[in-house]
């Protein structure tokens, strides 16, 4: 059985930790399981709970009339809310994080396809897809979720990404050229993906190298394709080894290197002349629409 600590939940449903001892000594619908040390966790049952009240309570709904609904009555009106008031964000995922909890595909590709329908693929991906893989941890592997519901997850976006990537004509020839690039030791590949189709959609030629790429090879990458710009994604800190790589390609390239993730990685990197941090979709869509032609 999963199992999820007070933090992971906080984090999962925007519900602070003050907030969660305060009904449980109030109500009745919840109340947290405790190891042999008397530490707090949560069944996976009791968070997809937490993540439907949440969004009961975002909507208007106190959390006394609440405690005396069923758990069928709870997920009805969460239906009702999903039904009637479509455009939120927040909302949606929590829905993702109740799908992923539950491995239902169904489920994701109603919320999926709902905003597709509704903002179209660049905007579900920027604005939906990328703040749910970074709330649960799934960009970064910070361990909030466990590694089948994360494989379970991260498979059903990937398919969704390729796929958008794939419906994109191919870019004008005097398009500019950025190259995607993942370091040796890095494997979390979405949010790479996810930067692919951005920057295709807005009409970039990209190079497209994915995983643990060799450092020394990024030169002749660089020199054949006449690239433009670079992106990493950077995620857990690991040695001044690894920030020697990016200064090897950064000193032998003389190019632009973007880099996302970490935000510790900001304070190694933030004195180097052409990298830039990138703090989210948004922030890329700018670079690139702002790019010098």
């Amino acid at each position: 059985m999963e199992t999820y600590s007070m933090t992971q939940v906080e984090t999962l449903t925007g519900i602070n930790a003050h907030t969660l001892r305060i009904w449980e000594r109030r109500y009745d619908f919840m109340k947290a399981h405790r190891t042999d040390t008397n530490i707090r966790y949560y069944s996976g049952e009791q968070l997809k709970t937490l993540l439907n009240v949440a969004i009961l309570t975002r909507n208007g709904y106190r959390i006394s009339k609440i405690n005396n609904m069923s758990f069928d009555e709870i997920h009805k009106l969460v239906a009702d809310i999903q039904l009637n008031n479509p455009g939120n964000y927040s909302d949606d995922i929590h829905l993702l994080t109740a799908s992923m909890l539950e491995y239902n595909e169904e489920a994701f590709e109603k919320i999926f396809h709902k905003n597709v329908l509704r903002k179209g693929i660049l905007s579900t991906i920027s604005e939906l897809i990328y703040p749910f893989l970074n709330q649960v941890g799934v960009l970064w592997g910070t361990n909030k979720v466990s590694p089948p519901q994360e494989h379970f997850i991260s498979n059903l976006i990937r398919q969704k990404i390729i796929a958008a990537i794939d419906s994109l004509p191919l870019p004008l020839q005097n398009s500019p050229t950025i190259v995607l690039f993942l370091l040796e030791g890095e494997d979390h590949e979405l949010g790479l993906l996810l930067s692919n189709y951005i920057a295709k959609d807005l009409g970039w030629s990209v190079i497209y190298l994915g995983q643990r790429m060799p450092s020394e090879n990024m030169n002749d990458v660089v020199l054949q394709t006449k690239a433009s710009v670079l992106l990493t994604m950077l995620t857990t800190p690991r040695s001044d080894n690894f920030i020697e790589k990016l200064d090897f390609i950064s000193t032998n390239t003389n190019t632009t290197i973007l880099y996302s993730g970490n935000p510790n990685f900001t304070e190694i990197i933030k004195n180097k002349t052409n990298f830039q941090y990138l703090p989210s979709p948004e922030a890329f869509i700018n670079f690139l629409k702002n790019f010098p032609s």
